[in-house]
């Protein structure tokens, strides 16, 4: 199986709905914010691995619970997993903390405060 194979994508598909649903509603650990939520999902093609990129919207510290949280909670996710989808071979998790998000809202508030200095500051001499 090819990595962007329709079936690769349709099981990439699947393991991310699980995965928000098991972590949203049926994990209990307190360590997990509650504004977690799974970005992307990357299953290898032979089933074995699957990397699970989660962002937290918190933070520094809410990060690093959630992140813990998580780790302690792989095997019971796995498992779950496995209930849920019927898959040849249950991938073994690897969760992955996902800043993107933060590092746009970063940049756009730097772009913002350049524009801002630039209206209201010098004006362009031509």
């Amino acid at each position: 199986m090819r990595k962007n194979s329709i079936k690769n994508t349709r099981v990439n598909t699947e393991v991310l709905r699980e995965l928000s649903n098991i972590i949203r509603n049926e994990i209990k650990d307190p360590r997990i914010h509650p504004m977690t939520s799974v970005m992307a999902v990357e299953v290898a093609p032979d089933l074995k691995t699957c990397k699970a990129y989660i962002s937290v919207l918190g933070n520094q510290e809410a990060q690093e619970e959630t992140m813990v949280g998580l780790k302690s909670a792989e095997s019971y996710v796995r498992r779950q997993l496995a209930r849920n989808l019927n898959l040849r071979n249950t991938p073994e998790i690897r969760f992955l903390l996902d800043q993107s998000i933060e590092y746009g809202v970063h940049m756009s508030k730097l772009i913002d405060e350049v524009a801002k200095k630039d209206a209201s500051g010098t004006e362009i001499e031509e």
